[in-house]
């Protein structure tokens, strides 16, 4: 027991970053179409999530979070809901709405979740982690649009400027028109710590008050002291409060 509770911060550290950066589906065959312009779509994407940091001051949102082990997930080893707010100029904050499983990973693992997702959200550290050129080399894919969701998109390749736990080296599905995200995969590119192999994430975005917001998330970790962890989120029940229109 307690080796589970001194390791279990550094898989959380490793989990929690892969969120805050990223559950998908596969996206369907490639619909034909003029070979778009790589700089001009890269343009587009950084203009989208400038346009969302400018325009959201605060937000609401549901999150249920549900833990799985041993390759077994149809059986949560720990869930816990909460409701999330954030705030532009302060971060993050979370209210335990209901929670249930091991107490163990509920307060260790989820609670180490939570925390580092507060950290991640800090202003002065969450500008070095949005999916925009300045930490990001973007490569667009050849073969015109693919569609996710029913949504024409862009598929492009992502490699960091640096490594970083939240950093994702992976593919980006960006709407075709605004270059909003719609979903992402890949690997953290650099482990928090010698206990966890690569941690590979997925996440789901939809337009809510057209603004790109997460609607669910998987992440999964190795590690050689808890074997294989899954941790998958939905997010539901936005509320947007957005700047004045001037």
């Amino acid at each position: 027991m307690q080796v589970y509770r001194s390791m279990a911060p550094r898989l959380n550290t490793a989990i929690a970053a892969a969120i805050f950066i990223f559950a998908g589906r596969p996206a369907c065959p490639a619909v034909s179409a003029a070979p778009p312009d790589e700089a001009a779509v890269i343009r587009r994407v950084d203009a989208a999530v400038k346009n969302r940091v400018d325009s959201i001051l605060e937000y609401t949102v549901t999150e249920h979070y549900a833990v799985y082990r041993n390759n077994d997930e149809t059986h949560p080893v720990a869930e816990m809901t909460v409701k999330t707010v954030y705030q532009k100029g302060t971060g993050k904050s979370y209210t335990i709405l209901s929670q249930q499983g091991s107490s163990i990973i509920r307060n260790v693992v989820l609670g180490g979740i939570l925390d580092n997702e507060k950290r991640i959200n800090q202003p002065g550290i969450r500008e070095g982690s949005w999916i925009t050129s300045a930490n990001y080399d973007f490569k667009l894919t050849p073969g015109g649009t693919q569609q996710v969701d029913g949504r024409d998109c862009f598929l492009l390749s992502i490699t960091p400027r640096r490594k970083a736990p939240y950093l994702i080296e992976g593919r980006l599905w960006v709407d075709a028109t605004s270059g909003s995200i719609v979903q992402l995969e890949g690997t953290a590119s650099k482990s928090s710590s010698f206990l966890t192999g690569a941690t590979r994430v997925t996440r789901q975005y939809a337009s809510v008050d057209g603004f790109s917001q997460a609607t669910h998330a998987r992440a999964e970790s190795d590690s050689s002291v808890f074997g294989r962890t899954v941790v998958k989120i939905d997010y539901e029940g936005y509320q947007l409060q957005l700047r004045p229109a001037q």
